[in-house]
């Protein structure tokens, strides 16, 4: 003969398997990574008690304004996120939950990855001092670049490294700064040609720029949408393709006239 079970016993039995893997789901490492806006840095300044920016072989020029590179910041490859880490990440405005493969290549330890990103920031640097001199049609076996950004590595500051090379050197090319006395911040890839690209993590960094004071932020044209998402209004997004397309676009603000091309 079979015992019945009261309902209330019965749901306690049916509820205890679920509850056992929710709390193992709670603490049981999860591959992604939880990313927030990092610090920025003024490329017309010092990082370390040391300029970003060092030229030899040319006279330089004193500047006013701020060129701001932006930063994520991530939890590492060797991180353990967990469920509730994720559930935060995914609420939170300033947070951003991501594939950790889409971070960092699968396998990579935190040294790794480090030396790909001081890799990656070498190659940068020598493509934005191409780029800039390139502009400003002067000869590179003249002029000695020393970029330099504290620990931060990867490529999307090589936007910002150009254009402050440019300000350092010649300007607006009228005697002016290229960034007319503001705090301007932006991201983007560059190459030798001076073409932009695209980033990740576009909509945290317009969080940091806004959060460090600056109040125009270049945006590679392609991400438009994902800045927009997190700008506040009085932030002004421009969208650039090309080193000579954003010098156009910040004398035509200056001068307030000409186009500026806008997110």
């Amino acid at each position: 003969m079979l015992n019945r079970l009261s309902r209330p016993t019965a749901l306690a039995l049916c509820a205890a398997p679920v509850i056992a893997l929710l709390a193992v789901a709670g603490f049981a490492p999860l591959p992604f990574s939880v990313a927030q806006p990092g610090p920025t840095t003024n490329v017309l300044g010092k990082s370390d008690g040391k300029p970003v920016i060092d030229i030899s072989g040319a006279p330089t020029r004193p500047t006013e304004g701020k060129l701001r590179a932006v930063t994520i910041v991530a939890t590492g490859p060797d991180a353990s996120v967990h469920l509730g880490d994720v559930l935060d990440g995914w609420f939170a405005e300033n947070r951003a939950v991501m594939p950790r493969d889409a971070v960092y290549p699968t396998g990579d330890s935190t040294k790794e990855v480090e030396q790909h990103n001081k890799q990656e920031m070498k190659g940068s640097q020598d493509a934005a001092t191409e780029a800039a001199l390139s502009y400003l049609g002067k000869p590179s076996k003249d002029i000695e670049v020393d970029l330099q950004l504290g620990d931060v590595g990867g490529p999307s500051a090589g936007l910002l490294f150009s254009l402050g090379i440019i300000d350092m050197l010649d300007g607006d090319g009228s005697g002016g700064d290229v960034t007319g006395g503001k705090s301007i911040a932006g991201t983007g890839t560059i190459d030798a040609k001076g073409k932009v690209g695209p980033v990740g993590g576009v909509s945290l960094k317009v969080q940091a720029a806004d959060r460090d004071g600056a109040t125009v932020f270049l945006v590679p044209k392609a991400e438009c949408s994902d800045a927009k998402a997190s700008a506040p209004k009085a932030m002004k997004l421009i969208s650039v393709s090309t080193l000579k397309g954003t010098m156009t676009a910040l004398t035509n603000m200056e001068k307030g006239s000409g186009a500026v091309p806008t997110c």
